[in-house]
């Protein structure tokens, strides 16, 4: 995904370098995970449709993940693995989602991932926060490549992507294992040109 047409730029605060960023948009504040809100990551992520249309999130979720989960951010962070960031909505604070990268150091490459929470669907949440992030892998992390894939019977993932700017380039057959069944994924990228990070 690369998500130009950004109506406020990102900010992006560390407290040292190392830190794990926040960034800013229109209507969302993207921060780091706090061990405090694992409660929240439990009973959203929890829910089995977020399960159904991701390839990683586990259902059940138990008691425990979530903090697991968030413990690992920093370290995950500072050895340029990974980045993870909560969704929240900058007029509630409410955490609404997840939203990071997996990055391929070698190649210069991350892919992105993200949930929302179901109550949170269909109001551009996830595309607003995929074009902050996507603009800080490229201009903040040095990325080359940004690839994202989605589940074949997750078309509302695809079409986030392509609102946000990624493009479809290719099919993979029986890529995924998941409950019992195999699923086809469906892949996508942008490439980082002088275009492609507008302001």
């Amino acid at each position: 995904m690369c998500y130009w047409g950004i109506t406020m730029p990102f900010k992006n605060h560390p407290t040292q370098e190392s830190s794990l960023p926040t960034l800013e948009t229109g209507r969302l504040i993207l921060r780091p995970f706090d061990l405090s809100d694992a409660e929240r990551v439990r009973t959203l992520a929890g829910d089995p449709k977020i399960a159904a249309t991701t390839q990683n999130v586990p259902h059940p979720y138990q008691e425990g993940m979530a903090e697991t989960w968030i413990a690992s951010h920093p370290a995950l962070f500072e050895s340029g693995e990974a980045v993870n960031l909560a969704v929240v909505l900058k007029v509630t604070g409410e955490l609404i989602g997840a939203i990071g990268f997996v990055a391929c150091k070698r190649h210069r490459r991350a892919e992105l991932g993200y949930w929302i929470g179901v109550p949170f669907w269909g109001q551009g949440y996830c595309t607003e926060a995929a074009k902050a992030v996507i603009q800080y892998g490229f201009e903040g992390l040095g990325y080359h490549k940004i690839n994202s894939c989605h589940i074949a019977g997750n078309p509302a993932s695809g079409r986030v992507m392509e609102k946000s700017g990624l493009t479809r380039e290719g099919v993979l057959v029986d890529e995924v294992f998941k409950d019992g069944a195999f699923h086809t994924v469906m892949t996508y990228g942008i490439i980082r040109v002088a275009e492609s990070v507008c302001h």
